[in-house]
């Protein structure tokens, strides 16, 4: 619910979350705003989530595919502008 309302005060959503985007939270609560909220979107729900790369395992490669301040911000200024 609480999500909702900003999107009705936003018209926008950004969702961000620490794992791989399919079939993770954010696709969730995208579909689920879409449902409840769709005519309060002026843009398309975007998503920010681990990059799906094949990594073996070191902290360094696994960090930069996690979301970074530089990709929210780029989705915020993305779903801003359409």
């Amino acid at each position: 619910a609480t999500i909702v309302e900003s999107v009705k005060k936003t018209n926008r959503l950004v969702t961000v979350e620490e794992g791989w985007g399919p079939m993770g939270v954010g696709a969730e609560v995208c579909a689920k705003v879409t449902e409840l909220a769709f005519d309060y979107l002026d843009a398309p729900p975007s998503r920010v989530c681990q990059e799906d790369v094949p990594l073996p395992y070191a902290a360094n490669l696994e960090a930069l595919s996690m979301p970074s301040v530089a990709r929210i911000v780029a989705a915020a200024k993305a779903v801003s502008y359409r």
